[in-house]
């Protein structure tokens, strides 16, 4: 029926988002999700061509980066995946993800990612370890490199603002750029307390 798998895809996508009456958020992962899928890069992929021109702009499209658990996001590459998709993408950020080696658990800080990166993506999805208790470092640093994009951000908007003042005051505000080093003795600090805390309640 269809030329092209891309084609079928962005096709049967596209009815189904229609079909749920087009809501804020609906996701689509295509089969080439990182550059390392795509051939011969993803500027020069007809399948994402054919997703760009294809699906629906309200739906949003998933990318892994350069590689599908990828150790650095650069704005560079971000560009290039916009213009081929037509959209800015929605990281779905594996660095922290054990599914495919359950021998490996990441508890360092959320880094490599360039800063400004924000401005690039239209969201970004943690894909996290599996055991529950060993994000609370993937997850807190998220948060402090999250809320230092937002700072950095030229024009954020009013609620953005809100939710800068919100996160500082409730962390401290905090000077400079994103620091690795700095949002991990952060983690470090709030997770002892956080366990402190636990040891202290009944039963524990």
């Amino acid at each position: 029926v269809f030329p092209s798998l891309a084609q079928a895809q962005a096709s049967v996508a596209n009815e189904i988002y229609q079909e749920l009456g087009q809501p804020s958020v609906f996701l689509f992962c295509p089969t080439e999700y990182c550059s390392s899928l795509c051939s011969p890069s993803p500027s020069q992929s007809c399948y994402l061509q054919t997703i760009g021109q294809e699906l629906l702009p309200g739906i949003g499209v998933i990318w892994t980066g350069p590689k599908v658990v990828s150790q650095e996001l650069s704005a560079v590459l971000l560009e290039e995946v916009e213009g081929v998709l037509r959209r800015r993408p929605i990281i779905w950020d594996n660095l922290y993800a054990n599914d495919y080696d359950c021998r490996r658990v990441f508890l360092g800080p959320y880094m490599g990612r360039a800063p400004g990166l924000m401005s690039r993506l239209h969201g970004l999805l943690l894909n996290p370890n599996c055991e529950l208790q060993a994000n609370f470092i993937p997850i807190h640093t998220l948060g402090t490199w999250f809320r230092s994009e937002l700072r950095d951000c030229a024009h954020p908007d009013h609620a953005g603002m809100e939710a800068v003042a919100a996160l500082e005051d409730s962390q401290g505000a905090q000077d400079g750029s994103y620091s690795p080093q700095e949002a991990l003795e952060l983690a470090l600090h709030d997770w002892v307390a956080e366990i402190n805390q636990q040891a202290l309640e009944p039963g524990r």
